[in-house]
């Protein structure tokens, strides 16, 4: 399928970020951080935001406030990097790299990053903070998130933790995508990866391995299915061979944070680190930058989003969970795997029955060989009941990020965005 395009030209300054220009024709100077004059190109294809290289909409078509691209000029790219699909066969028999990244250059796996480093503190000076409400950081007692004081019916911060919220309240936010709006739709999405292989003198690499990357990418090339991966910084750093593996069979890569914590406990400047240095993970190993993004837990506010936001990505959540995550395996919990099966049969017959007024958006992880074995275990049997497509493509998202490269096909014969 042909996509028609409309042009335009966005003239920019080199720094750490470029200024988003709302959908037009015209020629626009824009000033941002750094003193160079480079001049980027960007194409914008069709009129809908998510798709747009200079984005979002002016607030005559949808009420949306500008969005930041974030583009890193200065940044080496891996030599490896991803500039188009795999769309030949594929050695399902290869391994991949373990060379990291430069770990030295980025903050330690999976620990909170310091939301004082230099490179933080410069985007923090980039991004508008009159658009950003002041909300409270929640708190935490006994690993769970605190309620008290907080008014879910009148739910004013659009908290999904407390109320499921996922229409801002903040009006020049888009709405968080969450389902897919075509009946009969699968949206498939693995949080927490890439799955890095573990050394092979730790205790659980004899059953963790075999299912660690690429054996997920294998199994889903084998069913060609694509995906919505969301990613966590601390995995790509150390496994980046995984993610340009995926990137090049066609899978969307969309950020998980850095260290995975609740996104509404942490501070400002903590939630920008967490964003940054994911999104710089991701274009280094890979060389694209997602314009989408799903917050741990699912933990989310209008003080979140809107700085993810004004950082190039929109909120993507599900309307479906496995709870796959809490299977006893390295990393889970106590639930039984049965009790997982049963939300698969209980959607699959709910399906079948005609009882779905229209698509689902599936929460699954690639976090240890419980999870990866649950979702090969049941995919075949989906895909006799459901039109299994990545979350992104489900809502029409072809092109995720900020880069002009990658364009997924449009799986519905339509050029208009459906959202939540």
């Amino acid at each position: 399928m042909k996509i028609s395009i409309v042009s335009a030209t966005l003239l920019v300054t080199a720094g750490q970020w470029v200024f988003a220009l709302p959908t037009t024709t015209q020629t626009t100077n824009v000033t941002v951080a750094g003193n160079s004059s480079d001049v980027a190109n960007a194409t914008i294809v069709s009129n809908d935001s998510d798709n747009d290289n200079a984005t979002l909409a002016t607030p005559s078509s949808n009420g949306w406030a500008p969005q930041f691209s974030p583009v890193f000029p200065n940044l080496n790219v891996s030599r490896d990097a991803i500039t188009e699909f795999n769309n030949g066969t594929l050695d399902l028999n290869s391994t991949l790299s373990r060379e990291t990244l430069n770990t030295r250059k980025y903050p330690e796996a999976w620990k909170s990053p310091d939301p004082k480093h230099p490179e933080v503190q410069a985007v923090m000076k980039q991004i508008n903070w009159d658009l950003v409400p002041k909300y409270k950081v929640r708190k935490v007692k006994n690993y769970d998130l605190v309620f008290d004081g907080y008014d879910e019916d009148t739910d004013s911060d659009c908290w999904w933790s407390a109320s499921m919220c996922t229409k801002p309240k903040i009006k020049y936010l888009p709405p968080d995508l969450y389902t897919c709006p075509t009946k009969g739709d699968w949206g498939l999405s693995y949080d927490d990866g890439p799955f890095n292989l573990l050394e092979k003198d730790d205790d659980d690499a004899k059953t963790e391995n075999p299912y660690a990357e690429p054996a997920l990418y294998n199994y889903l090339a084998k069913e060609d299915l694509k995906a919505t991966l969301f990613y966590i910084g601390s995995n790509v750093m150390t496994y980046p061979a995984a993610a340009r593996r995926a990137l090049s069979d066609g899978h969307t890569l969309c950020s998980h944070t850095w260290s995975h914590p609740p996104m509404t406990t942490q501070t400002n400047e903590q939630v920008v680190a967490e964003l940054y240095w994911t999104l710089k993970a991701i274009k280094e190993a890979t060389g694209v930058t997602p314009k989408c993004w799903r917050p741990p837990q699912g933990d989310v506010d209008d003080r979140i989003r809107a700085i993810a936001h004004q950082m190039g990505m929109r909120t993507v959540l599900w309307d479906h969970d496995t709870n796959d995550w809490d299977m006893p395996a390295p990393g889970g919990g106590d639930l039984k795997p049965k009790v997982v099966d049963g939300y698969f049969k209980k959607w699959i017959e709910t399906e079948k029955e005609g009882k779905e007024e229209h698509g689902i958006l599936v929460l699954e992880h690639e976090l240890n060989h419980a999870t990866v074995n649950m979702t090969m275990k049941w995919l075949p049997t989906v895909k006799k009941s459901f039109n299994v497509v990545s979350a992104m493509s489900c809502n029409n998202v072809y092109q995720p990020y900020w880069e002009n490269g990658f364009k997924y096909p449009a799986i519905h014969n339509t050029t208009s965005f459906s959202s939540a």
